[in-house]
């Protein structure tokens, strides 16, 4: 079974791609990787933070606005004395590279303009093989316009292509008031790929601390459903890679991604719930269901279910609302 594809120009033995995540953080877990079967490794993020403040400054901006991302598992200063640094996490992609033989790639996680994104060109010269940057940003000034809120995304790109001659795919949030524009203006700008979506994690409130805790918590499947309605709706409309991220969990997964017309899906939370070997029967999932329904290829099945080809498009827009809630919801009987 022929289960290869391309993403970010990278030739991949297979479409599955652990994401960014503390696993990365250790380069025997990198090794387990590729050993287990990943095609590709996303490294875990460095942070803006760690290129603009001071260490104290750095610990009490993470606490304040990023707790709830999916990576402060590893970053959490409770947890960790957040070692990683700059230079060190340059060292960790040349000590990957030089490991295996999978391609790296690093992860840039931030949301202004500045200093982090010039630092794209010595992640380059480290050794990666493309750069993804996760552009996590909660704007909360009221003074800030939607067209204000795109143009940093828009801006954080065109500087990151000018520095730098790798690949770069954008890892991004979905709300926004039209994200097909948003995600056909960042293609325009340069991004070689999409990857949809962040998870944003939301505060709760600790009723006997009175205290705001942040929730950490990993995707069910059901999240998956946002992110492939997306890629269906954009596959084949923008020359771009898409990257499958949030709720993917086997093999079958990966399958409704891939027909969706994702080019890669990458794994988190169900490596995290079942440890790196697990990337093996997912492929093996993966493998058996294609031979079942006699697919030939990876490529073969990629887009055969997206809005261009599916022989009922309409299901990916509103006028399936209409249907889904009269064939989904059933009113119990009274007892």
């Amino acid at each position: 079974m022929n289960l290869k594809t391309n993403y970010l120009g990278l030739a991949l033995r297979t479409p599955l791609v652990p994401s960014a995540s503390p696993l990365s953080q250790r380069l025997d877990n990198i090794k387990r990787m590729e050993d287990a079967g990943a095609a590709a490794v996303v490294m875990h993020s460095l942070f803006e933070e760690h290129l603009s403040f001071e260490r104290h400054q750095f610990l009490h901006h993470l606490s304040e606005e990023t707790d709830s991302y999916a990576e402060a598992l590893a970053y959490s200063p409770e947890l960790h004395r957040l070692a990683v640094g700059p230079e060190s996490y340059l060292d960790e992609i040349v000590a990957a590279k030089a490991a295996v033989s999978i391609p790296i790639i690093a992860s840039l996680n931030g949301s202004t303009i500045g200093g982090w994104t010039d630092y794209a060109r010595r992640i380059e010269e480290a050794g990666a093989d493309a750069l993804e940057l996760n552009i996590y940003w909660i704007p909360t000034d009221a003074e800030l316009t939607g067209a204000d809120v795109e143009t940093r995304y828009l801006e954080i790109v065109s500087q990151v292509k000018r520095v730098v001659s790798m690949p770069v795919a954008v890892k991004m949030s979905p709300f926004f008031s039209n994200f097909a524009n948003l995600a056909k203006q960042l293609v325009e700008k340069g991004a070689n790929g999409l990857v949809l979506f962040n998870r944003f994690y939301q505060p709760d409130i600790d009723l006997e601390s009175l205290d705001i805790n942040p929730d950490v918590h990993l995707s069910s499947q059901i999240e998956m459903r946002l992110p492939l309605r997306w890629i269906a709706l954009l596959y084949g409309r923008l020359k771009a890679n898409f990257a499958a991220s949030s709720g993917i969990h086997n093999g079958r997964d990966a399958v409704k991604m891939l027909m969706a017309g994702a080019d890669v899906t990458m794994l988190c939370s169900a490596l995290i719930r079942r440890g790196i070997p697990y990337i093996t029967l997912v492929e093996r999932e993966l493998a058996e269901w294609l031979e079942r329904h006699e697919y030939d290829s990876v490529e073969q099945l990629k887009g055969s279910l997206s809005q261009l080809k599916c022989p009922t498009p309409e299901a990916f827009e509103r006028a399936q609302y209409v249907r889904g809630i009269a064939t989904s919801w059933r009113t119990p009987h009274p007892v």
